[in-house]
């Protein structure tokens, strides 16, 4: 799926893609399904509060990040791999009163910079399915968490062990399509590293009204691009509409879906 990217060169791909000008006004100010209201949800899921220091894991522009730290009190820290959304992370806190809370590093969600324990909550929204080595990817967010930690995800689910051949592409896959894991194998990668009362949660809706506004802005690049008023930068609008209609159609047939998942580590 990758070519012959080494996991390292994928990585740099995917941060480089979603921090692209052209690919932000395509996915909007979030880049996850379900927005401030599915993040809200999993907030509350998993109690974070003012007491609390929590991790972002793949940030991303820190729509998230920030509204921890403005709706919940949270002490926040966003890592990311792409140092222009780490940019925007800090900007946004800034711009919403939160600059104080909210603290940004540029890290790898498969080796995280921080000490054992150093976390109450780790939050990771529609990222954990592009990581390489989700095994260590798990296994980081637990040992960061401290005793009793919380975990709070959402990603996308894939319910076929073959992917359908004309979407089995890079794109596919940093678009968070086609490295993703069925959902019962998701919920392993945490209870093999100890979580406990984990729950998954239904939230295709999310995924197939994020899916149908990327079409519209899919649109309305497309003709920014003809008006002149915008540099496609060699993304191929045509494709990505392809894409897009293909994803509706096996979100509706059950083969992509997209979920949340609770958790927490045993208290000591």
């Amino acid at each position: 799926m990758s070519g012959e990217l080494t996991p390292g060169e994928f990585k740099s791909c995917c941060a480089s893609f979603y921090a692209d000008d052209v690919v932000r006004r395509i996915l909007g100010d979030s880049f996850h399904p379900g927005g401030e209201a599915l993040t809200l949800e999993l907030l509350d899921a998993v109690k974070a509060g003012p007491d609390d220091d929590l991790l972002d894991v793949a940030t991303g522009p820190g729509a998230s990040a920030v509204l921890a730290a403005r709706k919940k009190g949270c002490r926040v820290t966003g890592v990311d791999l792409s140092t222009e959304n780490l940019a925007r992370t800090g900007a946004l806190a800034k711009e919403r009163g939160v600059a104080d809370l909210v603290t940004v590093r540029e890290a790898d969600a498969e080796r995280l910079p921080f000490e054992d324990g150093s976390f109450d909550v780790v939050l990771c929204e529609c990222a954990f399915c592009t990581f390489v080595d989700k095994t260590t990817a798990a296994r980081e967010m637990a040992r960061v968490l401290r005793p009793g930690g919380r975990l709070a995800l959402s990603d996308m689910t894939l319910e076929t062990d073959a992917f359908p051949e004309d979407l089995d592409t890079l794109l596919m896959r940093v678009a968070c399509i086609s490295d993703a894991v069925p959902g019962e194998r998701l919920e392993a990668f945490f209870s093999d590293e100890g979580f406990v009362d984990l729950e998954t949660g239904d939230a295709r809706w999310a995924l197939h009204e994020m899916v149908e506004d990327i079409r519209g802005r899919l649109l309305a690049v497309e003709l920014a691009s003809k008006l002149g008023k915008i540099d496609l930068g060699g993304i191929d609008v045509q494709e990505g509409k392809r894409m897009a209609r293909r994803s509706i159609e096996i979100i509706e047939d059950g083969t992509v879906g997209y979920v949340t998942l609770t958790g927490r580590l045993p208290a000591r």
